[in-house]
């Protein structure tokens, strides 16, 4: 017998840094579901947040024991579905849920989906075509390994996200700079390069697309399929525009949900949202998946995604996870897309201006600066942020993204040099 929404809780386990909890939230509200936010906070600053569940995400066994434990004392309304909504709770839902005899996936393709190198083997394994690949330790002397490249290669930290780190190289001495530069990333992550690895992989060339889904025992439907249409050649891959419909062919769109589906199946990926990033090599039709990840696109990108009647991507996910029935998943023709705003250069931010006449670009729904003014700012591969989004729709995808490039054109940002601090001695 199914139970009715009111008598349902859901437990969403969380940065407490991300943007999406708003929306998490709002979605709950409108279809009268209970939710509980697990927010991942040390135990030494969890006293001085409020909420009504703090757990350490670098500690996976007693997070998820704390989490298992907080359900059983909590047992009315019973939590049906556990849920992380970044790439670094995802481990701990997978292992509490299945402790909870839940819908779940396999705890290890947590640790597929944020690890690299591990996904990379995974795929691999389970006969999904991938790049040519190696790990290397990061204290490697890269002059050592220059020559047996076979370039272009990438270098990439195997956890970092968000292009954080990710390299391309064209020459010997090209990966010389590369693998240090990307080493230095680590470190500076608080990763030591005696522990932890890079991956080098062959450079893939085409086009990038953004594949948002939802997995129902395996089977995969296709929410969104997002084009790039800014080239990825590197160096660097800072990501900028997403746009949708996808403007490729059916057939090739067909073959991207295929090969999403079985890189899902092969990393051990059955239930919840997945996004995944995948590249269309234009010479030789073929699809490579670059990333998967068990949880739905990032930041702010999947406030333009609206299915059926006004129905919010988180929604849906929500519904999907609670066991409530599903409504329309059909986006219809109209065009829709965003703009992460890359960070130009270096410095102190103090201002992004023109905003008002960005704003007054036709087809322009919104513009968030999410990063602080006075704080400084750090661009790719160093960084590991955006200065903001800009959100636009149209009658088709080329309309939305006519209206984002406008829109960028009209902004000015200042940005100071930073000044570093000198301890006086």
């Amino acid at each position: 017998m199914t139970r009715p929404i009111s008598d349902r809780r859901l437990l969403l386990i969380m940065s407490p840094a991300t943007y999406r909890a708003g929306a998490f939230r709002d979605a709950a509200a409108r279809i009268g579901l209970e939710i509980v936010v697990a927010v991942d906070m040390p135990d030494p600053l969890a006293g001085r947040y409020h909420g009504q569940l703090t757990l350490d995400f670098q500690d996976v066994d007693e997070a998820t024991s704390r989490l298992v434990a907080w359900v059983h004392d909590h047992a009315e309304p019973p939590v049906v579905a556990v849920l992380a909504v970044d790439d670094r709770g995802s481990e701990i839902a997978a292992r509490a849920s299945q402790q909870l005899g839940l819908p779940h996936n396999d705890p290890a393709s947590a640790l597929a989906a944020r690890d690299k190198w591990v996904m990379r083997q995974a795929l691999e394994r389970g006969g999904v075509p991938v790049p040519r690949f190696e790990a290397v330790s990061a204290d490697t002397d890269p002059a050592t390994i220059a020559h047996q490249q076979a370039y272009p290669v990438v270098v990439k930290p195997t956890l970092l996200s968000g292009s954080r780190g990710v390299i391309r190289a064209d020459t010997a001495d090209g990966f010389i700079e590369a693998f240090s530069r990307t080493r230095r990333v680590l470190e500076r992550s608080g990763m030591p390069a005696d522990t932890f690895p890079i991956l080098i992989e062959q450079y893939v060339p085409g086009d990038e697309v953004a594949l948002e889904g939802l997995l129902t025992d395996g089977g995969l439907a296709t929410l969104a399929l997002f084009d790039k249409p800014d080239p990825l050649d590197g160096p660097f891959f800072e990501e900028t525009i997403y746009v949708t419909p996808s403007r490729l062919p059916v057939d090739v769109q067909s073959a991207i949900s295929r090969r999403s589906a079985e890189s899902a199946r092969a990393i051990g990926l059955r239930n919840g949202p997945v996004h995944a990033e995948l590249r269309i090599d234009q010479a030789t039709g073929d699809i490579w998946m670059i990333e998967l990840a068990g949880r739905s696109i990032g930041g702010l990108c999947g406030s333009v995604l609206e299915f059926g009647t006004g129905i919010s991507l988180e929604e849906l996910i929500l519904r999907h996870a609670a066991g409530i029935e599903m409504p329309s998943t059909d986006r219809g023709g109209d065009g829709a897309g965003v703009m992460m705003i890359p960070i130009p250069r270096g410095g102190m931010l103090r201002e992004v201006g023109g905003q008002q006449e960005a704003l007054a670009v036709r087809g322009v729904t919104g513009i968030e600066i999410t990063t602080p003014y006075n704080q400084p700012i750090v661009p790719l591969p160093e960084g590991e942020s955006y200065l903001g989004f800009i959100f636009a729709e149209g009658a088709t995808a080329a309309d939305a993204e006519a209206a984002l490039r406008e829109a960028h054109a009209r902004l000015t940002f200042r940005i100071d040099p930073a000044i570093p601090l000198m301890r006086r001695k």
